[in-house]
């Protein structure tokens, strides 16, 4: 800092004060602060200007035709949406200005006391006042004539000091942005992951409705084969049993006119026997040579022909798997992406 901060004492009003007015981002007092609504933390405006350009890099200045960007405060990681302006729109904090120059005017007019400034190790009565780029140390002006200094590549302090301060607020400018960077990375992995399970949701319902309606289509098919199955059975039982009917008749007739024949035979007065003889004789011949009754072919009861084969269709139940596809074009486009990365 360019002015004499160390000259308080730890514990003071004024040094309490000082802590307050320290931008989070350079950790110097703050220069032309501006307040970062709505959630009221001041920073630099240089300072603001730098994580948002590092947060917005398409966003290049006040006239630009990019319409505004996000701004993520450092202290709070709160997030507002800045317009055009970017953060030139920002409202500056002119009574944090003022307690600032009021602190400053304190500072100055305070006399500083001995042994409040950095001391030189080896000459005790010597201040810290240069710095030794050789060494990169700190030391005095004793060091530097007399001391182990006296062969070394000299600096004033005050440069060294401003020069390592800015580089130091550049790294932490870019830290920021990084750390910006990051948690943007953050989000959107998370909003992936989110997306992924949703998806995947949506593929297992997909799919359960696809395998319900091949079920159901296998009942229905499975219901139509075992009717044509029933109704043939219907039909050859059907036959079956009209053959059985037919038969029992003939045989029924067949047994009355063997009963006739018995009785015939077993008459024993020849005239009596020949009156009916002849004529029976000629039934049983007519009835033994004709009225023939149809008969089932061989194999006529078989249902093999009603075999249905599912290799075919277990084969390809068995080979059901994701379009290859789709995972490809996926698997090529993660590639790509890791490529422009």
């Amino acid at each position: 800092m360019d002015f004499q901060a160390g000259i308080l004492q730890d514990g003071s009003p004024m040094e309490s004060l000082e802590k307050q007015l320290i931008c989070p981002i350079c950790l110097e007092m703050f220069s032309k602060p501006v307040v970062i609504l709505p959630c009221q933390h001041n920073l630099c405006r240089k300072c603001a200007n730098d994580v948002f350009q590092a947060a917005n890099p398409y966003w290049q200045s006040r006239g630009s035709l990019i319409s505004g960007g996000r701004f993520r405060c450092p202290s709070c990681r709160h997030e507002v949406m800045l317009d055009r302006h970017g953060v030139y729109g920002l409202q500056r904090n002119l009574l944090v200005e003022n307690i600032i120059d009021i602190y400053k005017q304190e500072c100055s007019s305070r006399p500083l006391k001995k042994g409040e400034h950095p001391m030189c190790k080896e000459h005790e009565d010597e201040r810290i006042n240069i710095y030794c780029v050789t060494c990169e140390v700190p030391t005095c002006s004793m060091c530097k004539v007399f001391g182990a200094h006296k062969d070394c590549e000299v600096a004033p302090l005050q440069t060294v000091f401003q020069g390592q301060k800015t580089e130091l607020n550049n790294c932490i400018s870019m830290l920021v942005a990084g750390n910006d960077r990051i948690q943007t990375i953050i989000s959107q992995l998370e909003d992936s992951c989110h997306s992924t399970e949703e998806n995947s949701e949506a593929a297992k319902r997909e799919l359960c409705a696809r395998f319900d309606a091949l079920a159901a289509l296998l009942e229905e098919k499975k219901a139509e084969l075992l009717q044509r199955i029933s109704q043939e059975q219907a039909d050859k039982t059907s036959f079956i049993q009209s053959l059985i009917c037919q038969y029992k008749e003939q045989l029924e007739r067949s047994s009355r006119l063997v009963e006739t024949a018995i009785q015939a035979a077993e008459e024993t007065g020849g005239a009596a026997f020949l009156m009916n003889a002849k004529q029976l004789i000629k039934t049983i011949v007519e009835a033994s040579k004709g009225g023939r009754l149809d008969k089932i072919e061989q194999g006529y009861e078989s249902m093999e022909h009603l075999s249905v084969s599912l290799e075919h269709l277990t084969e390809a139940v068995h080979a059901l798997d994701f379009d290859p596809a789709d995972e490809d074009e996926e698997y090529f486009d993660g590639e790509e992406e890791e490529v422009e990365e």
